[in-house]
C-alpha cells in the first residue's frame, strides 16, 4: 500500500547537567569552583527532501531521538552539545499531534529546515553560584528535560491538477499519454494503489503538474476502502479533472458516477467543491452514431450551465486531449500561485511552559467544581473534545496534572458537575 501516512515517536535531547568541581592544583589547595556548564540537547528538525515522494521509511523505523547534551566538566569545560536529529520528508508532508489530531507543522512551502522540538538547555556549573557568603557552592543546575511527542505524518501531494474518477475509467492511461509518468495499466476492476505524479509539458513555459488520485468509491470520505487515504492528496490541487467512462463499458452511468464522487469530495472537504472542475468524458471512441451525441449532449446539458466544461476524449487514441489540456492550463494560470498550506492548530510553546498556573475549587453557590487558569485555557484551546483521541488526551491531562486528585480532596462524588470555562462534565470514577 502507498505509504502516505505514518505514526512516529520523536524526542529531543536532554540538556547536560552542570558540573560540581573545585580547582585543585599544586600550591592552590583551596581553589574556587570550576564546574563547567552542560551541553544543550539536540533538536528534532524536519527538512524537505526533493528526492522523496513517500513516507515508506517511517513505516519501518518508528522512534527518533536526538542526542542528549554532555555533562559539564572540570576546569570550566563546557559539555558537548547533543547532535540534532534531522528527519527528511517529502514536500507536502503535514505533521500532526497524534493525541489531538491538531496540525503542528506543514512542510509544503518550507525551503529551510524547521525545528519542531527543541533540545533542553544545558545546566550551569557550580562556578555560577559563587556569592559573597557562599564561596564554595556544592551544587549545580541540572539540564533541562527533553520533549517527546507521538506525531502523525500525512503526505498531501503537491500538484496543480487532481485527476479523479471511479476505478477503471482510464485515468492511468490518460496520465501515461499526456505526461512522463509510467503508471501500471491494466483492466483492473479495483483501483491503482499508488497516486501517480506527472508533468504535462505544453511547451513555451506552459504546463502543469498532475496527480492521478486512485479510484475513489462511495463512502470514501467516511473511511470506506482506501479512499480517505487518497482524498488527502486532492486538498492541495487547484483544478480537478473529473474523468468518467462515457461509453459505460463497465455498465456504469456517467452522471451517477460524477454525482457520487462530487458528494465524496464535498463530505471530505467543502472547499473541494469550489475548485474549478472539468469533465473528461473518456472512451468516446467506443461510442457510435446517436449514442455519441446522446451521451455527450446529456453531460453538457447537465454540467456546462454550472460552469463545468465537458470534453469528449479518448485516452487511447488521443482524441480531444490537446483541447482539454490547454483549457486546464488556462485554469491553472488563473488560480492563486501559492501552495495551499495548513496553519498550525496547536501551540508547541505550551510544552515549554508546563508550570502555567491553574486552580481547582468548589463553587458552593452553583454546587459545581471549577477548574480554571491559563494552563487549562491553553489546553482547551488545542484539544478537540468531540473526537475520541482528543477526549482521551483530555482525561490524561486531568490525571497527570493532579486535577483528579485535587477534586477528590475537595470531596467530589460520582455524578457531581465539573466546570472548565464554558464546558461542564459529570464526574465518574
Amino acid at each position: 500500500m502507498f505509504a502516505d501516512r505514518a505514526k512516529i515517536f520523536i524526542k529531543s535531547g536532554k540538556g547536560g547537567d552542570g558540573h560540581v568541581s573545585f580547582r585543585r592544583e599544586l600550591y592552590v589547595p583551596n581553589g574556587g569552583p570550576d564546574g563547567g556548564d552542560g551541553g544543550k540537547g539536540g533538536d528534532v528538525i524536519f527538512v524537505v527532501d526533493p528526492g522523496l515522494n513517500t513516507l515508506t521509511d517511517f513505516r519501518h523505523v518508528r522512534k527518533y531521538k536526538a542526542q542528549d547534551g554532555e555533562e559539564g566538566k572540570k576546569k570550566n569545560c563546557h559539555g558537548a552539545d547533543g547532535e540534532d536529529i534531522i528527519l527528511k520528508v517529502p514536500a507536502g508532508t503535514v505533521v500532526k499531534d497524534f493525541e489531538t489530531g491538531k496540525v503542528l507543522l506543514d512542510m509544503s512551502n518550507k525551503t529551510e529546515p524547521v525545528t519542531l522540538l527543541k533540545g533542553g538547555r544545558g545546566g550551569k556549573g557550580n562556578r555560577h553560584y559563587v556569592t559573597a557568603v557562599m564561596q564554595a557552592p556544592k551544587y549545580a543546575q541540572p539540564g533541562q528535560e527533553s520533549k517527546e511527542l507521538w506525531v502523525t505524518l500525512e503526505l498531501k501531494m503537491i500538484a496543480d491538477v487532481g485527476l479523479v474518477g471511479f476505478p477503471n475509467v482510464g485515468k492511468s492511461t490518460f496520465l501515461s499519454r499526456v505526461t512522463n509518468a509510467k503508471p501500471k495499466i491494466a483492466n483492473y476492476h479495483f483501483t491503482t494503489l499508488n497516486p501517480n505524479l506527472g508533468v504535462v509539458d505544453l511547451g513555451e513555459k506552459n504546463g502543469f503538474v498532475i496527480a492521478d488520485i486512485p479510484g475513489i468509491i462511495e463512502g470514501a470520505s467516511e473511511g470506506v476502502g482506501l479512499g480517505i487515504e487518497f482524498l488527502r492528496h486532492i486538498e492541495r490541487t487547484k483544478v480537478l479533472i473529473h474523468m468518467v467512462d462515457a461509453a459505460s463499458t463497465e455498465g456504469r452511468d456517467p452522471l451517477v458516477d460524477i454525482e457520487a464522487i462530487n458528494k465524496e469530495l464535498m463530505n471530505y472537504n467543502k472547499d473541494l467543491a469550489k475548485r474549478p472542475q472539468v469533465i473528461a468524458a473518456n472512451k468516446c471512441d467506443a461510442l457510435y452514431g446517436d449514442d455519441y451525441e446522446t451521451v455527450i449532449e446529456m453531460l453538457k446539458d447537465e454540467y456546462e450551465p454550472k460552469g463545468i466544461k465537458v470534453f469528449p476524449i479518448s485516452a487511447v487514441s488521443g482524441k480531444g486531449l490537446d483541447e482539454l489540456l490547454w483549457y486546464v492550463n488556462d485554469l491553472v494560470k488563473q488560480a492563486p500561485d501559492e501552495v495551499i498550506e495548513f496553519a498550525p492548530e496547536m501551540d508547541i510553546d505550551f510544552m515549554d511552559n508546563p508550570e502555567l498556573p491553574f486552580e481547582v475549587y468548589k463553587d458552593e453557590k452553583d454546587n459545581v467544581f471549577v477548574v480554571e487558569g491559563p494552563r487549562i485555557e491553553r489546553m482547551l484551546g488545542y484539544t478537540n473534545l468531540e473526537s475520541e483521541k482528543g477526549f482521551v488526551f483530555f482525561q490524561k491531562f486531568m490525571k497527570e496534572n493532579g486535577i483528579i486528585e485535587m477534586l477528590e480532596d475537595l470531596g467530589i462524588e460520582e455524578g457531581d458537575t465539573v466546570r472548565l470555562y464554558g464546558l461542564e462534565f459529570d464526574y465518574y470514577k
